[in-house]
């Protein structure tokens, strides 16, 4: 039997080997590194000359050369507030930028132009944490590598990050799916250099934007936004969020490498120039799973199996002439696990799989891409991105038959059940390549006015095969002949043209409008012409602003649903899609919000909205289904004939209030009020999957800092409401051997609420001299429900000796994930 591994146990070991490697760092030379990097125009792309550069809290400056360059030298390692300053330009004020001795640390920095310095009006400087995107007027932030570290219960990947920012959610803690103001994790958007690309995320299932493991990496990602709602109108197909991910280049002045090892893999990375004359650089990172060695501990990661993952990334820049840019980039990772329940005792859970079958599983995902950027000239900035990805599911299942006593229960000896038989039931494979090209030009027309447009197109190349078999007799093992749900080979397009105005009407009123339009060739209903987006920011005295948004979005259906067809009559039959002509879900997003900058560290953000959901697809037979409720497991659908007829509606009120890292510690409170509802077929107003009416989040970390070393306690709390569900119907789930809920009562029950709280140790060691070359050192722990709350996730179908066979499946308990870190 596997011995358990108790919270005291690894407390006392953490405490033991800080103290241990503590005191070396109290009485040696200060150690310092190099900032350097880039300043440049934020609508052009053009680098700016003569900008002034300096640490506040050190005193050091620097003024950018002909190229927009600076250089720091000899910074002292840790935390530092860097200001930025141009006459004729917003100044932007960076704060919580982190020196480490194994590292330079390189900035890239867009100044924004403001035409009320010309006007002699004070003029707030930006601030860490305003969205990168400046059509953006509400629901968006900028996320730093830094957050997506901080913040303990993240596990270092940006969709466990976006969690703790008001409105959004977890799905469950087995999976990093987020749901946004109620919406399905299915309508999240991913974006990497502008072009979408598949779930990024091992062991990922059709139809879902979430999973057990990132494959993206925060080590390569440069600062990127997260949208909640009324995106700008360049981002299209999506109703819930976006996550537009930036890439960032290797060091090209100087070879720089990594060694990682922790509970999500062993990892490695390397970066350095490839010519310091033409500026060219590479970055490299790959990560092979650890979990075999965890699970053998006893540490419970919510399944007795062992899943297998890997993963890598490499990116090429080549700078060019006048200012061009051109880089190579390639990510992707593959994953597999085999749930085998017949090895398994009565008493394993697996929230991963279903408990009747043996499961085997591989899942891949991959993207590359070219990227090109240029400046044309002071005013216009030009930026493509050609990219192919693709990705791949591939499960079969086999049914277990279980021996049964006299009153047909199952047979349990030495804890496990008692196989008759194994018989294969399923096997599919759905796999899809994507042809990606993105481009936007960006115009600055005067200090007032911007415009951009840009064109994305993809062209889908989608496979899939489906064969399955169900029960005519479970008592005599009889099964109807294999019959196909999906056999497709098939070639379509997505089509999105903006455009985008921007518009400083006064010195504190700025107006942004923009089109977005949307096409998908798969069928005759897919078309979206016309979706207006428009917002407003008013820019108040005392650090005050007041924003509103609204816009009309719409998104295509997970592309596997469009193929299903439940009327085969052999294995070399017709395939009738009966989804094939699903249209677009629409959604019109309304958004109002009050900020206010209180002290010189202290932001309060509330922010209220309403959405308004159309053409959803639901059954065409009377029923509560609606595809609002999917995207957040480890299972696809199934649904009768849809339609778009069904509607649903998200409001709420989400408060934030943030202290930006000062005076050695930070806070980020967020708190939301919402409901969420949707009417399927039956023209019934119910609750979705989603609707857990509230959510509220409380972060806070320490800093203590030695000479060379420093020491973060941090700690979050998070509670939401539950999930809901509906009575089981057990006739139905007995006959299906799976849980069938009655379908009247959809969603009129709740689970208890979910409470969690998560503690995050790191201690950092930096060794080095004064020259700025030297070693990092670092140790986290991450202790993700520490209290070990028993949070329910779900019910599963699981036959039981006693003749039940419903049972509770709960949330992961105590998880401790640690890293040790080598940066030289």
């Amino acid at each position: 039997m596997k011995g358990k591994i108790g919270i005291n146990t690894i407390v006392r070991s953490v405490l033991a080997l800080l103290a241990g490697i503590g005191w070396s760092s109290l009485a040696t030379a200060q150690v310092t590194q190099t900032l350097r990097g880039r300043v440049l125009d934020k609508e052009s792309k053009f680098p700016l000359t003569g900008v002034t550069v300096q640490v506040a809290d050190v005193g050091k400056g620097d003024l950018t050369n002909t190229f927009g360059v600076f250089r720091l030298a000899g910074i002292p390692v840790g935390r530092h507030t860097v200001r930025v300053s141009l006459v004729g330009y917003k100044d932007a004020l960076l704060n919580d930028i982190i020196l480490d001795a194994g590292r330079e640390k390189i900035l890239d920095v867009e100044l924004e132009e403001d035409i009320r310095q010309l006007t002699g009006v004070t003029v707030q400087a930006q601030r860490t944490g305003e969205a990168r995107n400046e059509m953006a007027v509400v629901s968006a932030r900028q996320f730093s590598v830094d957050e997506t570290n901080r913040y303990a219960g993240s596990r270092g990947e940006p969709a466990r990050m976006a969690s703790n920012f008001a409105g959004v959610q977890g799905a469950d803690d087995s999976r990093n799916d987020i749901v946004i103001r109620g919406n399905s994790p299915q309508g999240v958007l991913w974006r990497v250099e502008g072009v979408s690309i598949p779930n990024p995320n091992h062991f990922a299932i059709a139809g879902t934007s979430g999973g057990p493991v990132s494959i993206i990496n925060n080590r390569y990602l440069a600062n990127s936004d997260f949208f909640t709602g009324a995106f700008p109108a360049e981002f299209g197909n999506t109703v819930a969020g976006v996550f537009d991910l930036k890439l960032r280049n290797g060091n090209n002045e100087r070879h720089e490498k990594m060694v990682q090892f922790g509970f999500l893999g062993t990892e490695a990375m390397v970066e350095g120039p490839l010519s310091k004359t033409s500026k060219s650089s590479y970055l490299a990172t790959y990560r092979y799973a650890n979990l075999g060695l965890f699970n053998k501990l006893g540490i419970d990661i919510g399944t007795q199996a062992v899943p297998t993952y890997q993963d890598g990334f490499v990116r090429f820049n080549f700078p060019q002439k006048n200012g061009a840019n051109l880089s190579a980039w390639a990510f992707g990772g593959t994953s597999t696990v085999d749930i085998l329940i017949s090895q398994q005792a009565v008493k394993d859970r697996n929230i991963f799989g279903q408990n009747d079958r043996d499961q085997y599983y591989t899942s891949r995902m991959g993207v590359a891409g070219l990227t090109y950027a240029r400046p044309l000239s002071k005013q216009t900035f030009l930026k493509t991105t050609l990219a192919v990805s693709g990705n791949a599911q591939d499960a079969n299942q086999d049914y277990l038959f279980l021996r049964k006593n006299g009153s047909g229960n199952p047979i349990v000896e030495n804890s496990r059940y008692v196989i008759d038989s194994l018989r294969p039931i399923l096997d599919y494979k759905f796999s899809e390549v994507k042809y990606s090209l993105s481009g936007f030009v960006n115009h600055k027309i005067n200090a007032r006015a911007t415009l951009k447009a840009g064109l994305i197109t993809d062209l889908y190349h989608y496979r899939a095969f489906d064969s399955v078999r169900t029960f005519t007799d479970i008592t005599a093992v009889r099964f109807t002949p294999w019959r196909m749900r999906w056999n497709t080979n098939e070639v379509f397009a997505l089509v999105q043209p903006y455009v985008i105005y921007r518009n400083h009407l006064t010195d504190n009123l700025t107006l942004t409008a923009g089109l977005n339009a949307l096409l998908f060739t798969l069928n005759s209903h897919s078309l979206s012409p016309l979706e207006p987006r428009a917002g407003l920011s008013w820019d108040l005295p005392n650090r005050q602003k007041i924003s509103v948004s609204a816009g009309l979005h719409s998104q295509i259906q997970p592309i596997y649903t469009y193929f299903y067809g439940n009327d085969l009559r052999s294995q070399t039959g017709d395939n009738q899609l009966i989804n094939r002509n699903m249209g677009l879900t629409k959604s019109w997003h309304y958004v109002a919000g009050y900020q206010r900058l209180m002290g010189q560290h202290i932001r309060v953000l509330l922010e209220a909205y309403y959405q308004r959901l159309f053409q959803v697809p639901v059954e065409r037979e009377r029923s509560s289904f609606s595809i609002v409720n999917s995207g957040a497991a480890f299972s696809r659908i199934f649904p009768g004939p849809l339609v778009n007829e069904g509607t649903g509606r998200n409001y709420g009120v989400e408060l934030t209030i943030e202290k930006f890292f000062s005076n050695h510690y930070y806070f980020l409170i967020t708190g939301s009020l919402f409901d969420a509802r949707y009417k399927g077929s039956d023209g019934v107003l119910r609750n979705t999957d989603f609707n857990g009416r509230y959510a509220f989040n409380a972060l806070f970390a320490r800093e203590i800092t030695f000479r060379r070393s420093s020491l973060n306690l941090g700690a979050k709390y998070t509670t939401t409401g539950g999930r809901w569900y509906g009575p089981v119907d057990e006739p139905a789930s007995r006959l299906n051997q799976e849980i069938v809920y009655q379908n009247a009562d959809r969603n009129t029950v709740q689970f208890a609420p979910y409470n969690r709280f998560d503690v995050k140790i790191d201690y950092k060691l930096n060794r080095g001299s004064t020259t700025g070359r030297g070693l990092t050192h670092t140790i986290s722990f991450d202790f993700v429900n520490v209290l070990s709350v028993k949070n329910i996730l779900s019910l599963s179908y699981a036959p039981q000796p006693d003749g039940t066979f419903i049972r509770k499946e709960y949330q992961l308990a105590f998880l401790p994930v640690f890293l040790y870190r080598v940066d030289f």
